[in-house]
């Protein structure tokens, strides 16, 4: 996977993103944003938080300012976002889910339409 295309890389996480960096900041700055997903280490702060914050500066590096290290974690992106949107929940209300906005802070919002 390391030699793999990183245009292509680039754009699959853009359309596993779908939230732009302001709209994915404000959405961090949420108490639900914070209420959901795996506490890592000692911070306190979810996986999920955690990776929702280095995506709203990965949106706002420039093309050219990406380094392996991004790729990888666009492409760790992709996959988070491929994997959840196929456990959608069948019966609960997805607007106000944990299944949603823990989406949510991985950049992708599946109430938002493409």
């Amino acid at each position: 996977m390391a030699d793999e295309d990183p245009d292509a890389v680039r754009r699959d996480f853009g359309e596993a993103v779908n939230m732009t960096a302001k709209e994915l900041e404000d959405w961090l700055g949420t108490d639900e944003s914070q209420e959901v997903g795996q506490k890592s280490g000692g911070s306190g702060e979810s996986t999920g938080h955690e990776s929702g914050r280095r995506i709203v500066a990965l949106l706002r590096t420039t093309k050219g300012d990406l380094t392996d290290d991004d790729l990888a974690h666009m492409r760790k992106v992709t996959g988070y976002v491929r994997r959840h949107l196929a456990q959608r929940p069948a019966k609960e209300d997805v607007e106000t889910s944990r299944w949603r906005y823990s989406l949510m802070n991985w950049g992708h919002d599946p109430q938002k339409s493409s």
